[in-house]
């Protein structure tokens, strides 16, 4: 009998929408989220405070700030975005404003892994092609981008180009195995049936 194959609902294959960008290289994670900000219980509320020492020297004049790119959910950066200390906050300050993808030149490793846990594919292009992304959002706000993970396409209008990103991240995020806690709920009988055999689950106290 074939095996039926389990759908994992944080599957990562599309992400499409207004996107916003950042101009600038080696934008570091104290940037993203100024260290006050770690003392949270929970990320409930990072959104609002990414960027914000950045936004208040802008004086309203930060992207993430301008009316044009609200409701954005690809972030397109430069070269070393992510870099500095290996804050988790960094990434969930940026998903909690409501960004699902990031397109850059390159990332720090540690901020790559960050996004990676959260489901956030970060893709790297040539700086040219980053160049153009920033250049056509710039001049049209309300422009589409579409990042497909399967072809290793991004879509701008008539602009189209090759992403790259690690096949095994890659593999993970369409698959959607980066997801531990989902892999376990769509595992969850045959959890619950190797967990009966287990004789140290029967203990009573």
């Amino acid at each position: 009998m074939e095996k039926k194959r389990v759908v994992m609902v944080s599957e990562v294959k599309l992400v499409a929408g207004r996107a916003v960008p950042l101009i600038g290289n080696d934008i570091d994670t104290d940037r993203i989220i100024p260290a006050r900000f770690l003392r949270c219980v929970t990320f409930d509320g990072l959104g609002q405070h990414v960027f914000e020492d950045d936004r208040i020297q802008l004086n309203g004049q930060h992207p993430f700030d301008l009316p044009q790119y609200q409701e954005a959910k690809v972030l397109v950066v430069n070269g070393n975005f992510g870099c500095g200390s290996s804050r988790e906050h960094a990434p969930q300050a940026i998903a909690k404003w409501g960004i699902k993808a990031i397109i850059g030149e390159s990332f720090a490793e540690i901020f790559l892994g960050n996004c990676l846990a959260m489901g956030i594919p970060c893709v790297t292009a040539a700086a040219d092609v980053v160049r153009t992304l920033q250049d056509t959002i710039v001049a049209n706000p309300l422009a589409n981008i579409t990042l497909d993970l399967e072809t290793c396409q991004v879509v701008c209008g008539d602009f189209s180009a090759p992403v790259m990103m690690n096949e095994g991240t890659r593999s993970m995020l369409v698959s959607g195995t980066w997801d531990a806690c989902g892999q376990l709920v769509a595992q969850a009988a045959q959890v619950q049936a190797i967990a009966a055999k287990l004789p140290y689950m029967q203990w009573s106290h």
